[in-house]
């Protein structure tokens, strides 16, 4: 499924953000593309980079917040808290 160029990132799970980040280095990569479409292409590419960014630390942040029990075996999980 491909993303529209107006879709939403804030939207986009991680893996359609990365399919759509993918999809934009491609298309610079081709050098196929005016001058300012690929400025407009860079300027999405980043914002979905960092989507995917966000998305991987969240991740990271709840996996870190699995709680074990005395025996080192995972008992459930704890709400992440930074302060922590």
């Amino acid at each position: 499924m491909a993303i529209s160029d107006t879709t939403e990132i804030s939207q986009l799970t991680f893996e359609q953000a990365l399919g759509a980040l993918e999809e934009i280095v491609q298309q610079l990569e081709s050098g196929n593309v005016p001058l300012d479409q690929s400025i407009a292409l860079y300027e999405r590419g980043e914002a979905l980079r960092k989507h995917c960014q966000k998305r991987l630390d969240d991740a990271q942040a709840r996996i870190e917040r699995i709680v074990t029990d005395g025996a080192g075996a995972a008992a459930g999980t704890a709400p992440f808290d930074s302060d922590g």
